[in-house]
């Protein structure tokens, strides 16, 4: 069995400004899916433009594609993204750690964010845009405390928490495989298996949360997803769809 899937491009770089601007300038010039990965990145950053650093050793990565899709539902590979990223991380951790997904792009190991999920599309719209999802895993080291919001969810790395050692050259293919896979079942059989197995995962479901925008606070009960990705909220005053938010338990 083949451990990296036909047809997809890799790329390895020592260093570089950051996957995802690299996979912007790449965009033009490369037909089919590619993986970007870094050892070293500079001036990556997060959602909304946050910086993030990268302590060495950790895995950082985007993969460059043509999404399947109308562009309107390319967010939905997040999720395909987050299930791909549990999938890899459980082949190394396997009972050593305890793995959840967090609505809507984060990998929680034990409680902590271990990894994030950035998508990004690249060029004109359309259903023939690139689509670029950038990924990131603390697999040697957490971010110091001194990096983070104040009030972000508290990081923690593989290595900590499991003591496992694992590369990030020897991350990737498992990751590339899970991707590849589940795309391709979201390509042929749509959201609806991917919903199923992301809300198995999913952190805090049938809990209280409070998802925070720029402007408005919502608290309630993270009852499910709904078929756009949208976090259903039952609050107070009835449920409530989230499209984006920070999430705060």
């Amino acid at each position: 069995m083949t451990d990296w899937p036909e047809g997809v491009a890799r790329h390895v770089l020592a260093r570089v400004d950051s996957t995802m601007a690299e996979a912007a300038r790449l965009a033009p010039r490369i037909a089919g899916p590619a993986w970007i990965q870094a050892r070293v990145q500079t001036a990556a950053r997060g959602r909304r433009g946050r910086d993030w650093k990268m302590p060495e050793g950790n895995f950082a990565a985007t993969l460059l594609f043509h999404p399947k899709c109308e562009l309107t539902q390319a967010a939905l590979y997040s999720f395909v993204a987050a299930l791909a990223l549990d999938e890899a991380l459980s082949r190394f951790i396997g009972p050593a750690g305890r793995l959840s997904i967090k609505w809507p792009n984060d990998v929680l190991l034990n409680g902590g964010k271990v990894a994030g999920i950035l998508l990004e599309s690249i060029g004109a719209g359309g259903p023939l845009s690139h689509l670029a999802i950038g990924i990131g895993v603390n697999l040697a080291e957490a971010p110091p405390a001194a990096q983070l919001e104040a009030s972000a969810m508290a990081p923690v790395s593989v290595a900590g928490e499991t003591g496992l050692t694992i590369t990030p050259e020897e991350f990737l293919p498992p990751l590339a495989m899970a991707f590849d896979r589940l795309a391709r079942q979201f390509e042929t059989y749509g959201f609806a298996p991917i919903r199923t197995a992301w809300l198995a995962r999913a952190a805090r479901l049938g809990e209280t949360v409070v998802a925070r925008t720029t402007t408005q606070t919502t608290e309630g009960v993270f009852e499910t997803i709904d078929d756009t990705g949208a976090m259903i909220l039952r609050t107070a005053h009835g449920p409530r769809a989230i499209a984006a938010a920070d999430v705060f338990f």
